[in-house]
């Protein structure tokens, strides 16, 4: 486990170091806002297309070979990025990376397969942990490397780490790890017909309260993206920050991120519950969003990013939480399939919406109509609550209907006594 923990830091820390880089990247080539939140939408495209192949292989081949395979062409991504001489190359090399993004669910996977039901939680919890280091560190690595002025930025140096990086967790991979799926599993998992996942996707879609939250979670994403996609052209042209100032804020957010779901959101479900934290989520959100254009110095646009941390670090675990509460243990993996795919192409399409809004309206108005989307969700989430409570009371009441209908039954079944 402990070799899978380091394959998976050391990868998301490439994959972060890229993430504050890529819009200036993409204005370094003349390309407009819309542009460049498409060249941030392309790789989870990629990742969209790609990821049911990626899981139907890894139950058929094996785990091992499905890390190998993607982990080598996420090097081939980060180097083909990092000597990218047009824009078409730019968006090539990050569809590349978005296709050969299968390695983090195939981890979890792999998880799955060495863990026990006991210790289960222990063993994702210690991926998610890597996942998140990787990032945090990423983003605050590559402004370093690319330095704070993005008229002589170096694109090229963050890219060719990035490729190093993901090169020692591909070795590391091929010498260390061992499958950890048996062939008798791979067996029946060829044997098993595909399911196709827009059908999986409108089913989901059409059940009493699941449809709900998976819209939610969709448009919580949605926002999120947006906003991520387009902050270093709005800091570049509000701060006058460059790639390096950008990379410290997103590992800021990450690290908020990260004490929150690392302990907190399990103590705030306690007291407030999933449906209330839903609520508090897209409430926190729509806060943050609505500040960021005002702010004109640090410490405001500090404040406005833990308020959004918060928001977005809550609003998730909730939403995962309760679509699993409300699944039948016999379709936990297709519903949660169903919901990651929602999100993903809440990453597809946000970022081009929000690139659509500050080209056409101005740098402002991403924030502007993700506050108002934010409010909605928080309807949303306050309309789930209280079906939540309704499915509750109907379940007490017909549980008591049922307790009264027994007993008349049992009195009569009482044999007379016997004189």
């Amino acid at each position: 486990m402990l070799i899978l923990f380091l394959i998976v830091f050391i990868d998301l820390l490439g994959f972060g170091i890229i993430i504050p880089l890529l819009p200036f990247y993409g204005e370094h080539f003349q390309a407009d806002p819309f542009t460049v939140s498409l060249i941030m939408a392309v790789y989870s495209l990629g990742q969209f297309i790609a990821a049911p192949f990626w899981g139907r292989l890894s139950d058929t081949i094996g785990r091992r070979p499905v890390l190998i395979i993607s982990l080598l062409g996420a090097v081939l991504s980060y180097i083909w990025l990092g000597f990218a001489t047009t824009l078409w190359m730019l968006f090539a090399a990050r569809l590349v990376g978005g296709l050969m993004a299968g390695n983090i669910s195939t981890a979890f996977a792999y998880i799955a397969d060495i863990t026990t039901v006991e210790n289960r939680a222990k063993g994702m919890g210690l991926v998610g942990a890597a996942f998140g280091l990787g990032f945090i560190a990423g983003p605050a690595v590559g402004g370093i490397l690319a330095g704070p002025d993005p008229l002589t930025a170096d694109f090229q140096t963050p890219a060719l780490v990035a490729a190093a990086l993901s090169f020692i967790a591909f070795v590391l991979t091929v010498v260390l790890l061992k499958e950890s799926l048996t062939d008798e599993a791979r067996a029946q998992a060829a044997l098993k017909p595909r399911a196709k996942r827009w059908v999986q996707m409108q089913e989901a879609l059409k059940r009493p309260g699941i449809g709900l939250l998976i819209t939610i979670s969709f448009l919580a994403t949605f926002v999120f993206a947006g906003m991520e996609t387009t902050f270093a052209m709005w800091s570049r042209r509000q701060l006058g920050w460059g790639p390096e100032q950008n990379g410290y804020l997103f590992a800021f957010i990450g690290i908020i991120a990260a004490i929150l779901q690392g302990g907190a959101v399990g103590r705030l479900a306690k007291r407030f519950g999933e449906g209330n934290l839903i609520v508090q989520g897209a409430v926190a959100l729509a806060v943050g969003m609505m500040m960021i254009p005002f702010c004109t110095s640090v410490e405001p646009l500090l404040v406005a990013m833990v308020i959004i941390a918060y928001g977005f670090s809550v609003i998730n675990p909730a939403l995962n939480s309760l679509i699993s509460l409300r699944t039948d243990s016999s379709e936990q993996g297709m519903m949660m399939g169903v919901a990651r795919s929602a999100t993903t192409m809440a990453r597809v399409i946000g970022p081009a919406w929000a690139g659509i809004l500050f080209a056409q309206l101005g740098k402002e108005w991403p924030y502007y109509a993700g506050m108002v989307l934010m409010v909605l969700v928080a309807y949303l989430g306050i309309r789930s609550l209280k079906d939540n409570q309704d499915a509750k009371a109907a379940a007490l009441q017909s549980a008591k209907l049922e307790s009264a209908n027994r007993a008349p039954i049992a009195d009569a079944d009482r044999s007379p006594p016997i004189d």
